[in-house]
């Protein structure tokens, strides 16, 4: 179990390296991020002959997902009820949901690389199309043998970011399927481990605070972020999905709507939710003892302080 009360970076000049390893690594991933749409965008244009291979039968991720990249390195088993990701010094691989949604609240299991990951990321985010897009990003940044995976949270609107929130997890996340969840409606974005709350992202456009409310599809990817830490010896690396479930409004290009009435809106419970005064202490007290970095917190970064948000909470 990583320890708890990790220390978030201080004001003094040893937290800059980890400072600057924050700012690298958002920036990179982003990168990354818009490369793989911008790819599955041209690709879902092009052609869809390089993803029929895999579309086929009945199971949720055949019936849900498509391949975008390293299509050979996508395989959906169990009838189509498992979907595995592979990572080699060839070719990382990823894949998106056929559909967008405007607000859902949508569950995965996933299984992290096991053993020396370092040098890993494992994705699972929302993100709109454009080059500025709006994306709810979750990332697994693997780790030596030994040592935890950080879970690396932020949230981006119009393409600005500088959100982020890093966990390590209570469990070793290489050892068994758990849960990851995204929770997203007009009021609020929270993120789950387990149905545990650990971030949430409150609806504050009074406050001049931007928030997502454009079209979203659902990725997942597998690549590799650090050469010199990978050792390719342990290859192929593996990241494997099962039991995807959603509810979601699904968004139309025909119609500009989503599928979501006014009666949705006022009957669906995910719809109107917002964490109860128990759910936001349990989540205070998972932040408290394995959140290890919130940009709220860091003043070597933020040197004129940070957004409105960060007072609310």
């Amino acid at each position: 179990m990583p320890p708890r009360n990790f220390p978030y970076p201080s004001n003094s000049k040893k937290s800059l390296p980890y400072l600057a390893f924050i700012i690298f690594f958002a920036i990179f991933i982003f990168k990354v991020d818009i490369v793989i749409l911008q790819y599955a965008i041209r690709s879902r244009v092009r052609s869809t002959s390089a993803t029929q291979s895999i579309v086929m039968g009945n199971g949720t991720f055949h019936r849900h997902f498509v391949a975008t990249w390293g299509i050979n390195h996508v395989h959906i088993l169990e009838d189509g009820e498992l979907l595995t990701l592979s990572l080699d010094n060839v070719s990382g691989s990823g894949f998106e949901s056929k559909k967008e949604f405007l607000f859902g609240k949508i569950d995965m299991k996933i299984k992290l690389v096991p053993g020396n990951a370092a040098g890993t990321v494992s994705t699972y985010y929302l993100i709109s199309e454009g080059e500025q897009p709006d994306k709810i990003d979750i990332e697994f940044m693997g780790n030596t043998t030994g040592n935890p995976y950080t879970l690396h949270t932020n949230i981006f609107v119009h393409g600005k970011g500088e959100r982020e929130q890093q966990f390590f997890l209570w469990f070793d996340p290489t050892l068994d399927f758990h849960t990851y969840s995204i929770l997203w409606n007009p009021k609020c974005i929270i993120l789950y481990v387990d149905g545990v709350p650990i971030r949430e992202f409150k609806n504050l456009e009074t406050l001049g605070v931007p928030f997502p409310t454009r079209p979203m599809r659902l990725y997942s990817s597998l690549w590799n972020a650090e050469e010199w830490a990978t050792d390719w010896n342990l290859a192929p690396f593996l990241t494997s999905y099962a039991n995807f479930s959603a509810d979601a409004c699904i968004w139309s290009h025909q119609t500009r709507r989503s599928s979501c009435n006014p009666h949705d809106f006022a009957s669906k419970t995910w719809l109107n939710m917002e964490l109860d005064g128990r759910s936001r202490a349990r989540m205070e007290r998972t932040r408290k003892g394995y959140m290890i970095y919130d940009f709220c917190r860091d003043k070597w970064r933020f040197l004129n302080g940070t957004g409105p948000e960060c007072q609310i909470y």
